[in-house]
């Protein structure tokens, strides 16, 4: 029975797991309902199993029968504070909480493919490491398993890490993409709150009003961009939370704003922690205001090594032919914690194409719409083709 068909036999399995962490979202760091699920899935497998210290994280083992090296597969956890408007059977049972994601899928993949996976331990020639994370929607999930020991939970270092991320949108539902180099973006965050003297809105001159420099650095922080940065090499700032004053007629102590930034390179993301703070420094003190400005660094770009990529598609066209497998021709304007992993560990991450069928999916709602759908047709393509990510590149390393 080859791996597909195998996993075609987990799919009823799969989709009931998928569907019972989709109607119980859980957010950030501490998830245990998801915990306990993933550890309901994988009982009885023939894995070594060790749990998060400060998050609930789920690592696991599977020692193949035969020596080798080891990989490690990542399948994360975590949901998103959205309210679901899916319309689903199966939608999110707890306001403000929805797996807008897909992390749900990547979840029950990830168990598929230890349960696949566990079914040839005895041929494998290595071992694989499972790491099932949370907290990777900003909260640094993969920095915590990583500072907990998880790149080194296979006792031997390993020699490859791939990850899976399903798109509700851009990809036909099946297909596989990625690309060498730069895949994502790296993600900061912009906080700044400009403080001066309130008064009345009638009387300006009697106060120091923090309005109108706030607007003054938003409209800078675009026009700083485009005079700053290559346009091909592109850099994306978009204020996203923007807040002063409680009345039209009093002028407020403090306004404030936060930002997202985004870069695809790794010089641009050192560049923009140093220019925008220094840049909205100086219109604050143009203005004769006080300024605190935080400047955090999410996560590094995601870089995809061009050897472990150019594998990973070779191995998706074998699995599903080439009609399904696209060589992205440009990275994708998401962040991933998954690149804090691929800085240490030479990898990548693969798309796969999720949106229902029938749907236009140039016009179907995106990951982190509450009306994204994913289709749960694509947990046994997922399973298979990081089982075979695994076992090939095992094989591949046995063999050098």
């Amino acid at each position: 029975m080859s791996v597909l068909e195998r996993a075609r036999e987990l799919q009823p399995d799969l989709v009931r797991l998928r569907r019972s962490l989709h109607r119980e979202p859980e957010l950030g760091l501490r998830l245990p309902r998801t915990q306990e699920k993933v550890l309901a899935a994988l009982d009885g497998l023939p894995l070594e199993i060790t749990l998060g210290r400060e998050l609930t994280s789920v690592t696991a083992v599977l020692r193949g029968g035969r020596p080798g090296g080891a990989v490690l597969l990542r399948g994360d956890m975590d949901a998103l504070p959205v309210d679901e408007l899916t319309g689903v059977e199966y939608a999110s049972e707890l306001p403000g909480r929805m797996h807008g994601c897909g992390h749900d899928l990547h979840t029950a993949g990830l168990v598929g493919a230890a349960t696949l996976l566990a079914d040839r331990r005895e041929s494998l020639q290595g071992d694989v490491v499972f790491m099932f994370q949370p907290g990777e929607e900003g909260h640094n999930g993969a920095g915590a398993m990583i500072d907990e020991g998880v790149l080194g939970a296979a006792g031997k270092p390993l020699d490859a890490a791939f990850a899976l991320h399903v798109s509700a949108n851009r990809l036909p539902g099946g297909w596989v993409a990625s690309r060498p180099g730069t895949g994502m973006t790296a993600s900061d965050v912009l906080r700044v709150t400009v403080r001066g003297e309130g008064g009345h809105g009638s009387a300006p001159h009697h106060a120091k009003d923090p309005v109108p420099a706030v607007c003054e650095m938003v409209t800078a922080l675009q026009n700083w961009v485009t005079r700053t940065f290559d346009i091909f090499d592109p850099v994306v700032v978009t204020v996203g939370r923007l807040h002063a004053g409680t009345q039209q007629n009093v002028i407020p102590d403090t306004a404030e704003f936060e930002a997202t930034v985004r870069s695809y390179s790794e010089a641009n993301h050192e560049r923009l922690a140093a220019g925008l703070p220094r840049l909205v420094r100086g219109i604050a003190a143009a203005h004769g205001l006080d300024v605190e400005v935080e400047y955090e660094m999410l996560y590094p770009v995601t870089v995809n090594e061009p050897a472990a990529t150019a594998f990973a598609l070779d191995t998706a066209r074998e699995l599903f032919g080439p009609g399904e497998v696209w060589e992205a021709p440009q990275p994708a304007s998401g962040s991933e914690d998954f690149s804090l992993v691929l800085n240490k560990v030479p990898g990548a991450m693969l798309l796969v194409g999720a949106a229902p069928e029938g749907v236009d999916v140039e016009k179907a709602p995106q990951n982190h719409s509450p009306r994204a759908v994913f289709d749960d047709r694509v947990l046994h393509r997922q399973a298979a083709l990081l089982s075979e990510l695994a076992e090939q590149r095992l094989a591949a390393g046995a063999s050098a």
